[in-house]
């Protein structure tokens, strides 16, 4: 089984910039087209065409907002690990916040503070639950069976105490 190798950091960041267009487009693209319809006045015409000028619109500038948290996160991650000389958790936690802090600039200090800890928090929760699942996931792949006892003196006899029976089927 091969090892997910990211790619080097100058090309990670466009690497991650334009796979968060592309999840920002499809989704908005599914929210805006939705909406335009609803929105529309009545008539399956009307609304169909609504649909598709809404969804022209503003999916892109979604996708756009998207790329530009991407990138910012990516060179944000990059940079961490630059300077950390290190590849762990923690950078992403720390760019997660950097980058809610400074995308909320121009809000003043409360938001830039507030989306700082909201960033952080679910990186956290993020790289939490990846952690958690990895291990889970790494039990499988243990070559110890965990069924069998260690030492072999220790383990249940022919028909005693075991859940089957004599004729060896489930009683």
């Amino acid at each position: 089984m091969d090892d997910y190798a990211r790619e080097p950091c100058p090309w990670r960041i466009t690497e991650d910039c334009g796979g968060a267009f592309s999840m920002g487009a499809i989704g908005g693209s599914l929210f805006h087209g939705i909406k335009g319809f609803r929105n529309a006045p009545s008539g399956n015409y009307r609304r169909l065409i609504s649909s598709f000028v809404t969804l022209k619109e503003r999916a892109p500038v979604v996708g756009g907002n998207f790329a530009v948290w991407g990138g910012l996160f990516s060179a944000i991650d990059c940079t961490m690990i630059y300077i950390r000389k290190k590849e762990d958790p923690w950078n992403s936690i720390t760019s997660g916040a950097l980058t809610g802090a400074i995308l909320s600039v121009r809000n003043g200090t409360g938001a830039i503070i507030g989306s700082a800890i909201i960033g952080g928090v679910l990186l956290a929760l993020i790289e939490g639950f990846g952690i958690m699942f990895t291990k889970m996931t790494a039990e499988q792949f243990n070559p110890v069976n965990r069924m069998m006892p260690e030492d072999p003196a220790q383990a249940p006899q022919e028909g005693a105490g075991s859940i089957f029976g004599s004729q060896g089927s489930y009683q």
